[in-house]
């Protein structure tokens, strides 16, 4: 089934065919004007690279390590809340892609069918990502089911304090599933950094904080102890008029100095995104529409076959750029360039507004 799949744009139209209208825009959607949305694109197709030549680049390698977990490429499957209005089966189909095609999966809270089922689902490894909505005995309880579950890292979002106004699904009347169960969100609201510092203290487990977008918060965030920084705008559907997250990379980068893992997310769908983000210092990418798209369009086979393709796509890119590694890969390879297709609905793949 999967073979139909050669390209990643395929996994578009095929995904479009099985959502209902209302869960399309709740995937594709973002908060208000979707500037922030546009921009996460937008800054990764003005950057160019700057290619070598006459190296011998016979034998690449694309691996990784995550949080001292070997995987097959710097990838993670980024959280999604209401993946269950969106793939059959939830977040126990991302669950058996992930693991299949040797990438981390980072389950959220308030996705189905709850993080003991998704870990035994398959032997992957998975990180666990929480919205706080409850007391401190209440994220406690999490962080401990999490590590009997043998999750390789707990993740706190935190940059979803309020819901952000997504005007495609409040024009249309459309509540995801998330949305629909989300309670005590005054919890969210009162957590602070004391909060963080007591987990930290706490627990043995690896702690990321995702959603941090600025070099101070960043520095904190460090001074806390914390074991990655995951770079976040929450795919432009929180606050608008933000900042696309290429963007601000660079300002953590340099504020965490090596001191923490660095992930990154916003708009990334293509071998040469992932490739971009890594020459500017992120240790591993979120990938979030994408692989819901691949994963509605064909299940778990097609979260597969869409990383099979990643994969293909940054081995070729690393080459062409001369390189035989990741770790060869640095700043000196990219170069602010002009835009291109940057008022197509989805720049990444440039044939389908082209009827295709």
């Amino acid at each position: 089934m999967t073979n139909k799949f050669n390209v990643l744009h395929q996994f578009v139209p095929a995904a479009r065919e099985k959502l209902s209208d209302g869960a399309w825009d709740y995937l594709m959607g973002a908060a208000e004007t979707e500037t922030t949305h546009k921009r996460n694109r937008l800054a990764l197709d003005t950057l160019g690279f700057r290619p070598r030549v006459l190296r011998d680049v016979s034998q690449r390698d694309i691996s990784a390590t995550v949080l001292g977990c070997p995987i097959r490429m710097p990838v993670i499957l980024a959280p999604i809340g209401a993946i269950e209005d969106l793939v059959e089966g939830a977040g126990a189909t991302i669950a058996k892609g992930a693991a299949k095609a040797g990438v981390i999966q980072m389950l959220s809270s308030v996705a189905s069918p709850g993080l003991e089922t998704v870990a035994a689902a398959a032997e992957g490894p998975k990180i666990y990502q929480l919205y706080v909505r409850g007391n401190s005995d209440w994220v406690d309880d999490h962080i401990r089911r999490a590590m009997d579950a043998g999750y390789i890292g707990f993740c706190l979002t935190v940059d979803l304090d309020v819901f952000g106004r997504r005007e495609r699904d409040i024009s249309k009347g459309f509540t995801s599933t998330a949305r629909s169960k989300a309670e005590n969100e005054i919890f969210q609201e009162r957590f602070t950094w004391k909060d963080v510092s007591r987990i930290k203290d706490k627990f043995d487990i690896p702690l990321l904080l995702k959603g941090i977008a600025t070099a101070e918060d960043a520095e904190i965030a460090i001074e806390c102890g914390v074991d990655g920084i995951y770079a976040s705008n929450h795919g432009g559907r929180q606050l608008d008029q933000g900042r696309g997250t290429i963007d601000f990379l660079p300002e953590i980068v340099e504020a965490v100095s090596g001191r923490a893992e660095i992930i990154v997310d916003g708009g990334i769908m293509r071998g040469t995104d992932v490739l971009k983000a890594l020459a500017l210092g992120a240790n591993a990418v979120g990938i979030g529409r994408m692989h819901v798209l691949a994963a509605a369009a064909a299940g778990a086979d097609g979260v597969v076959r869409a990383m099979d393709i990643l994969y293909e796509e940054m081995d070729t890119a690393l080459g062409l750029l001369g390189l035989r590694s990741l770790q060869e890969l640095d700043a000196s390879y990219l170069q602010r360039s002009s835009a291109v297709n940057h008022q197509l609905a989805l720049p990444a793949f440039p044939l389908l507004d082209e009827g295709y």
